[in-house]
């Protein structure tokens, strides 16, 4: 199940003077955008664009800053929702995840396309959220399903139905494959799901290496993977593309806070930290540059990820430019075990973590405008 334009439903569903705005969720003009409505997106609006093209193409839209925590709060309303009809439920985001429906007909005395059907129902009743259903019978067709016919959209692929529903379509329907999995793809000759069924298996294994044995098959619409309810939080992560690569450090610097703020808000709303932070940087070519540096003790602090993530793209001497940055937090623990130690070197930081803490309840109470630091203006 994926919700509908998530961050953007909640912030109409909050309004309602927002109801039959085109809305983007998204940092300030210099921003970029974090998601946006289906109204902004039939105007060419899209997830990682710069705020001020998209302002260009959508000049009437409504640009509100992104509520972290509330996101995650709703998000947890939605999982309860979800925990009536399975304990077997993998989180992909605040807005997406798996449920493994099997054996549930003879608890409910319904099917699960029909116990699907009422989770969006409540969904929307009670929550005044919608959301796009895949029901397959695993978790890479699921996947794709539900990607069909968003928004409220329904779609099931059958065991019986997967073949003929795989024939002739592109393989970049793949959830995970990239943008330099693709070139290589193209490369080979491989553009179809009937490509990709004529190789060997060996000759993909040869070619693609591990991945290679999972595309021969996806190709046949098999994946073994389970779904995997207690698997731990290994990382916490968030990156923008950028619609034209960028070389200036200061603008680069921008979007390091701005991703900072993102993981950082992740993680509060998990009760999660991390130990070790990571800078991911792409060129135009698709080549990675990845850094990495582990701190003494976890952090969940946007101050401190932002100072390690600014400090390693300091340290990378390649003048790019580049088309994608990321920024992580891994090695998680309980928030419990975060930022217990005063930084000796920077004895300024406790006062700074005092006061992101503050600013952080004071948008929780009057809103995500309340307090912006300037730095996210870049």
């Amino acid at each position: 199940m994926d919700c509908d334009a998530f961050y953007a439903s909640v912030e109409k569903r909050d309004d309602p003077a927002l109801r039959d705005k085109p809305v983007i969720v998204g940092g300030a003009k210099r921003g970029v955008v974090s998601t946006c409505c289906y109204l902004a997106r039939i105007r060419g609006v899209r997830s990682a664009m710069p705020m001020f093209q998209a302002l260009r193409l959508c000049p009437e839209a409504v640009v509100v800053k992104p509520r972290g925590s509330h996101y995650a709060a709703v998000s947890r309303q939605i999982r309860a929702l979800m925990d009536e009809l399975t304990p077997r439920i993998e989180p992909l985001s605040l807005d997406e995840a798996f449920l493994d429906l099997t054996g549930t007909a003879r608890l409910h005395k319904a099917p699960p396309a029909v116990l699907l059907c009422k989770l969006l129902k409540k969904m929307e009743s009670e929550l005044g959220l919608t959301g796009s259903v895949g029901l397959s019978h695993n978790k890479f067709l699921a996947k794709i399903a539900s990607d069909l016919d968003k928004p409220r959209g329904f779609s099931v692929i059958g065991k019986a139905d997967t073949a003929a529903f795989l024939k002739g379509k592109p393989v970049r329907m793949i959830w995970g494959v990239g943008a330099a999995t693709q070139a290589q793809l193209d490369a080979a000759g491989i553009r179809s799901f009937d490509d990709l069924a004529r190789w060997d298996r060996k000759d993909l294994h040869r070619r693609f290496g591990a991945i290679g044995e999972r595309l021969w098959h996806l190709a046949r619409g098999e994946d073994f993977r389970r779904v995997s309810p207690h698997e731990p939080m290994k990382s916490i992560s968030a990156e923008t593309t950028f619609d034209e690569d960028i070389s200036d450090r200061d603008l680069l610097d921008g979007h390091v806070w701005r991703l900072s703020e993102k993981v950082s808000d992740r993680a509060k709303a998990k009760d999660l930290a991390g130990r070790t932070v990571t800078l991911k940087l792409k060129r135009g070519d698709f080549t990675a540059i990845t850094r990495r540096h582990t701190l003494r003790e976890p952090t969940q602090i946007a101050d401190r990820l932002y100072k390690e993530s600014s400090a390693l793209l300091a340290a990378v001497a390649d003048p790019g430019p580049y088309r994608l940055i990321g920024i992580g937090l891994s090695d998680i623990v309980p928030a419990h075990e975060a930022d217990l130690t005063p930084d000796l070197i920077d004895p300024a930081a406790s006062r700074r973590a005092g006061a992101e803490r503050a600013s952080d309840a004071i948008r929780a109470r009057f809103g995500p405008d309340a307090i912006i630091k300037g730095r996210s203006l870049r």
